[in-house]
């Protein structure tokens, strides 16, 4: 479970593709553990904004601005706005997370004798994969700006990261999930 969402689309009337007398507040939000696709309804007159941080956890007195989870949903089933977001949400709680995602670059496992883990990460490629594992052996990393200094062409291992979420999240048939949860109830779709 999540503790914490990071908002992606706060819809206050509610979406447009329903009926008004059945529409009501929603906000979709992304879990800053698990990177789960929430949909939650807030409390009422609760001021919210796109990529505000709120406490969704089961302690109720915590809860201050929203009053339920409905649910995950999938990547397809938010708005626009919230697709628009997802990349900078992503990117600032990699960030956020640096030494959780730098335990990745020091520990991911080869899956076969001719494929590595880091090979599924967007525009890393076998040359660059050798040398993260070469320079990984010498001694390992401790920040995203060590890594960018010691391994040439490596330009932002965030956004590296942030991108194979996305796409975890985006498709729900990824054969392998590095950072995210298969999505909720796979077989309905």
């Amino acid at each position: 479970m999540e503790e914490y969402v990071y908002v992606l689309d706060y819809l206050p009337e509610g979406r447009a593709d329903v009926s008004s007398h059945h529409r009501y507040p929603i906000v979709y939000g992304l879990g800053d553990n698990q990177f789960t696709l929430l949909e939650l309804v807030p409390k009422n007159n609760v001021p919210l904004s796109i990529g505000d941080r709120i406490y969704v956890g089961k302690n109720p007195k915590k809860r201050e601005k929203i009053k339920k989870i409905k649910g995950r949903v999938h990547f397809d089933d938010l708005t626009s706005t919230a697709h628009g977001e997802l990349p900078y949400v992503l990117i600032d709680v990699v960030k956020q997370k640096e030494s959780y995602f730098i335990q990745f670059f020091n520990n991911a496992p080869a899956i076969s004798t001719r494929f590595h883990v880091l090979e599924l990460l967007p525009g890393l490629g076998k040359k660059m994969m050798h040398d993260i594992l070469t320079e990984r052996r010498k001694q390992k990393f401790t920040t995203f700006k060590e890594m960018v200094d010691r391994i040439d062409f490596l330009r932002d291992p965030a956004k590296l990261v942030a991108k194979r979420i996305e796409l975890e999240l985006s498709d729900p048939d990824q054969k392998y999930r590095l950072f995210t949860r298969p999505p909720a109830n796979q077989n309905k779709r």
